[in-house]
């Protein structure tokens, strides 16, 4: 169907509107439609536009303050809205301490001066663009000093509105839409507008998935963000979505699973909130469902993460997306327009004002409890973490809980306790250690803690919506202990301020020890400065110190060419990790630092693949791996562009996950590539483009016979599942499911890329590819019979994952390949998987 629309504004009109404005408009509240060149809905508001519009909302309305609480990487601002009365905006300051007093904290300040505040966030995924359209509309009610309703609940309420969670991702959609598009709508789905390419706006600058990033804290705009919520602690927040296009609205309540820490009273009101919602919807005969898909479970989402903070957090739902464009016919031959996903929007955000202020005492009460009962939810006390203060993970740990405003402390004696065994998953009796890490759960951010460091979370349902497991223990590969006492602590932890002897000048050697992140940045800075750097592959001892295998050593008769530069650069990085001097080279164990057990280490040369095939969100993945972690340059080629590039310049290509489709001839090129000396990194759903191809070691089954015999068992399956129910068609399949669980591997600790590891690795697996260990070989990480599950996974999946390979290495020629089955980068709060691919840039091929 083609929808003709009139032009914009006319040069004329919009020239009176501006004098208008400056001889008697001056102090007036405009609305978007007399604001911007267009009207709302007839086109995608460019994110500037937007930020114009708010900013005159400020400036013209004494119902509302604005304040840019961040930028993006892109540059572009990140605004809070505060709506309220002129006195309650006067008294922010005292209203926001009040509700930190009534949650426990610290920097709380009690008072009389009291609101419910709401919080509405609109556009974490940038090509959900009617959320961000639909904000000014909704901001313009509240502050319309002629709306009499809308101050009424002002009274009482404070709202806070996020108008483009994600600008980054929203600029990227928006502006691409208008490049596509023309002044007649097509609402064809076969139209260009419906078809956004490769790697679409759902996702910020490093294509990361701003929705599920809340508890993890990786981008820019989440910690900018936590940092603002974290100062207010709102009692209710709706955080606005789009769905596919076909679908009706989505609203509270949420659907099961609900964490087992989530309160009755939680539960219980958002059925009033959606009773509430379902009142305004039924009055205009719009479509809507509620209890379905949309589950609060994952504790990094925009409705869990709150949730666990003491408020009600909810997800809404507007059929549209990108799919939809600015209008698109639907399977019921109905037309859905950007106007009405806007005014769907406004609705539910008006509504949860509404219901905010109609319910404003009862709400602060129970967030008032909420805090003072929740350190009775879990069974356990204390957590305890066993490990060396020095260690990057162990501090990066640290920072991480404490930016959710988690207090950790350290133990003040040695001591004895008992409990969880992270590692063994039993119980049992463990030292406590002077210096040990104690995060207590008797302190305010209780419930977050107890959700984000519990071993196990229970799940009431398996139909889930995200991953199901992710103790923070088993993502920084920690020892660390549960346990049902509390552990007398002294203080809160603060980095180690490690006392560092100074570096001799013209030293024989220097050192880095093996320290995760920290170490691995410092050794790739090193080697984009053309330093030459080595490993250890036996332990070492020199001048009465220990030097585990994969301890870096920068020789100075390696850098003879460059001494100057590469003292330079290691006086730089001092202050940055631990950097020992040598005066010798000669080992007391071990082998002398001129031994060929010492291994050359190769500068990396990367390509990165990109482009259509490859998941957006994995891509990123590896981009923000090197650009903010590493701060390496690495090439990114569409993989449709990979035919004109000649790899020998680069001695390692990562394929990140996606579902790839490899020519022959490509799979040849790479294949020569390896011969000649290069690295192949596969990661997640690049490593099924290999298996059973010439030259590549992956076989999908050991067998012929074991083939046969999966194949004839599979057979039987089908034949048997023809007398399942349809209604249990969905529940019957997750048998086959992982949505995303926690592995144990048996770990080669004597490869070099488990250097460093331990003698066991967890994975968070979220794929069911299951392969045989390798013959011919190094399987650096496997599944031993049946294996140790923390979270979901389906009955027969895990039964298939028995002995299976998780990470292993094929020398090929002169190079090799890495298969690495689980994606070790995902969502960049794996630290442990982040550390095991540092692993394979740094010691494999050395």
């Amino acid at each position: 169907m083609l929808i003709h629309r009139n032009n914009s504004k006319s040069t004329v009109t919009l020239f009176m509107a501006m004098c208008l404005s400056i001889t008697t408009v001056y102090g007036q509240l405009l609305s978007p439609n007399d604001f911007l060149p267009h009207d709302l809905g007839e086109h995608f508001t460019p994110h500037h536009q937007l930020v114009d519009y708010y900013q005159h909302v400020a400036a013209e309305s004494d119902h509302v303050q604005l304040i840019e609480y961040g930028r993006t990487n892109q540059g572009r601002p990140l605004l809070a809205a505060f709506v309220s009365t002129p006195d309650n905006l006067n008294n922010l300051e005292p209203i926001r301490k009040n509700n930190l007093a009534k949650a426990g904290m610290p920097e709380g300040e009690a008072s009389a001066h009291e609101a419910v505040i709401v919080w509405l966030g609109f556009t974490v995924h940038g090509n959900e663009a009617a959320g961000a359209e639909s904000s000014m509309r909704v901001i313009h009610k509240l502050a319309d000093p002629d709306n009499e309703t809308t101050k009424e609940w002002l009274q009482n309420t404070v709202v806070i509105i996020d108008p483009c969670v994600n600008p980054d991702g929203y600029s990227r959609y928006t502006h691409w839409v208008r490049d596509v598009t023309g002044s007649n709508i097509i609402t064809d789905l076969d139209d260009i507008e419906h078809h956004e390419p490769w790697p679409g706006g759902r996702v910020n600058h490093y294509l990361f998935d701003l929705n599920r990033d809340w508890a993890w804290q990786t981008q820019t705009e989440t910690k900018h963000r936590i940092k603002l919520y974290n100062q207010w602690l709102p009692h209710i927040v709706a955080d606005l979505h789009e769905m596919g296009h076909n679908s009706p609205y989505y609203f509270a309540p949420a659907a099961r699973p609900y964490h087992n820490y989530i309160t009755e009273w939680q539960r219980d009101f958002q059925e009033e909130i959606g009773k509430n919602h379902a009142g305004h919807f039924d009055k205009r005969g719009w479509l809507y469902y509620t209890k379905e898909i949309f589950d609060l479970f994952y504790p990094s989402y925009g409705d869990t993460y709150p949730t666990f903070n003491g408020a009600i957090g909810m997800t809404y739902e507007q059929g549209g997306s990108a799919r939809a464009g600015r209008a698109v016919e639907g399977d019921n031959g109905e037309i859905l327009t950007l106007y009405d996903r806007i005014d769907h929007h406004r609705v539910s955000a008006l509504s949860t004002v509404e219901v905010a202020s109609n319910n404003a005492e009862r709400i602060i009460t129970e967030f008032e409890n909420f805090y003072k009962k929740n350190d009775k939810l879990g069974k356990y006390k204390s957590y305890i973490i066993k490990s060396d203060k020095q260690s990057a993970k162990t501090q990066a740990l640290a920072d991480m809980l404490t930016a959710q405003g988690i207090i950790v402390q350290v133990a003040d004696a040695n001591s004895s306790s008992k409990g969880y065994n992270y590692y063994t998953q039993k119980e049992s009796t463990f030292s406590v250690e002077s210096g040990d890490l104690i995060i207590s759960a008797d302190q305010p951010k209780s419930t977050l803690l107890q959700v984000l460091l519990d071993p196990t979370a229970t799940l009431e349902d398996s139909l889930t919506y995200d991953i199901t497991a992710w103790a923070l223990p088993y993502a920084y590969g920690l020892d660390a202990y549960a346990s049902m006492q509390a552990v007398s602590t002294v203080d809160v932890y603060e980095k180690a301020m490690d006392k560092r002897a100074p570096l001799a000048d013209k030293a024989y050697a220097y050192v880095i020890r093996p320290n995760g992140m920290v170490s691995q940045k410092a050794i790739m800075q090193l080697l984009s400065k053309g330093v030459k750097v080595r490993y250890n592959t036996v332990d070492i001892e020199i001048d009465d110190r220990q030097y585990p295998m994969g301890s870096f050593f920068i020789l100075r008769g390696d850098n003879k060419s460059v001494e100057d530069a590469m003292q330079s650069a290691i006086t730089s990085m001092s202050d940055q990790c631990d950097i020992e001097s040598l005066k010798t080279g000669f080992a007391i164990s071990g082998a002398d630092l001129g031994s060929n057990k010492l291994k050359l280490i190769k500068q990396p040369k990367i390509l990165v693949v990109s482009g259509d095939n490859v998941r957006a969100n994995a891509y990123g993945e590896v981009k923000y791996y090197f650009n903010e972690l590493l701060d390496y340059d690495m090439t990114t080629v569409d993989i449709g562009g990979l035919g004109r590039v000649k790899l020998d310049k680069y001695n390692t290509i990562i394929l990140p996950d996606g579902r790839y489709r490899l020519s022959d001839d490509l799979l040849e090129r790479f294949s020569d590539f390896c011969n000649q000396g290069g690295k192949l990194i596969l990661m997640a759903g690049a490593v099924p483009s290999v298996a059973d191809k010439s030259g590549f070691a992956l076989k999908s089954y050991e067998e012929d016979d074991i083939k046969s015999s999966e194949e004839k068992e599979s057979k039987h399956a089908r034949l048997a599942a023809r007398y399942n129910h349809y209604c249990d068609r969905e529940r019957n399949n997750i048998s086959s499911y992982i949505p995303g669980a926690i592995f144990k591997n048996v770990l080669d600790a004597s490869h070099p890329m488990a250097y460093g590891m331990g003698t066991h690795y967890y994975s968070l697996k979220t794929n069911s590819l299951r392969y045989p260990m390798l013959t011919g070989a190094s399987n650096v990480a496997y599944l031993e019979g049946d294996p140790t599950v923390i979270g979901f996974a389906g009955s027969k999946i895990k039964k298939k994952l028995s002995d299976a390979m998780t990470i292993s290495v094929q020398s090929k020629g002169r190079g090799q390949v890495v298969y690495m089955v689980d994606n070790p980068l995902f969502r960049a709060f794996w630290y442990n998987g982040m550390q095991m691919f540092g692993n394979a840039l740094l010691y494999v091929g050395g």
